[in-house]
């Protein structure tokens, strides 16, 4: 069996993202020869896909694509660890997959994943980027907005690793200033609607129902009951509607008064956290 030079060890799991003691045996095997040692790993990793697919993939990047100002897509592709994250060929399959979303908008997921990019589907793409980097890669999430205007903010929770957080934000018109703001805003106090009116029925009825079990059990007055409740719901949307929020520049304003004296208004929003809800 051919003597491993541990330099190469190195250089092939720095390619591959496989195992130390996986790369060593490759390059054993292999007899040295670097492509054919590779090859090997894919071929084992391409065995191995189906045992990954039950593994959590909590790490990974957010990635952006625009086109001009009135077009973008935000994509989360995940990975089992960050040191995958961080590698050159798992960037360059995000870059690759949220170019195509933009270009051919699938309707969601799963149509993503049926959708072809080069003659192969999306998903055949991620089964390669799994057997060559030897972890589960799947597309958690997406997003299109198109219309208006719209600016990205990209945010790095860790210098030497991808962003982690992605927000797109969609103005009526154009005002870079207030739009870069507001993006700022939102990757830092994580809105989970635009506004009330867009908040789900059944979501509002779930609060409302904690609320009341809450204010029964602080022993308020029947009567005050009702009232209580509407006032914790809308402290509820202060939290957790983008518009009503309170400017983090400027707490004394929420975002919506902030855009609408900028004499602008907040369409729709996306943000992204690897492996938040």
């Amino acid at each position: 069996m051919a003597s491993v030079n541990m330099a190469d060890v190195k250089r092939l799991r720095e390619l591959t993202a496989a195992g130390m003691m996986d790369c060593k045996k490759a390059l054993e095997e292999s007899e040295g020869d670097f492509d054919k040692a590779v090859d090997l790993l894919r071929v084992k990793g391409a065995k191995d896909v189906g045992k990954r697919e039950t593994r959590t993939a909590s790490n990974g990047l957010i990635a952006v694509k625009h086109e001009g100002d009135s077009l973008a897509a935000l994509l989360e592709l995940n990975c089992e660890t960050d040191f995958v994250a961080k590698g050159e060929r798992f960037q360059e399959l995000a870059a690759l997959v949220v170019g195509h979303i933009l270009a051919s908008r699938p309707s969601d997921v799963p149509a993503l994943l049926d959708s072809e990019i080069d003659g192969k589907s999306v998903k055949e793409h991620l089964d390669e980027a799994n057997a060559a980097l030897g972890e589960k890669i799947e597309v958690r999430r997406f997003t299109v907005l198109d219309g208006g205007y719209i600016v990205s903010y990209m945010h790095k929770t860790d210098p030497q690793l991808p962003p982690a957080v992605g927000v797109l934000i969609q103005l009526d018109s154009p005002n870079a200033e207030v739009a870069k703001d507001i993006a700022q805003h939102t990757a830092a106090m994580a809105p989970k609607y635009l506004s009330p009116n867009s908040v789900p029925a059944d979501v509002v009825e779930k609060e409302r129902t904690v609320f009341e079990q809450m204010t029964r059990e602080e022993g308020k007055p029947e009567a005050a009951i009702g009232k209580i409740v509407d006032g914790r719901i809308n402290g509820w949307y202060k939290d957790f509607t983008l518009v009503e929020q309170s400017f983090v520049k400027d707490p004394k304003k929420t975002i919506g008064k902030y855009a609408s004296e900028a004499g602008v208004k907040v369409l729709a929003f996306a943000r992204y956290k690897v492996g938040q809800a």
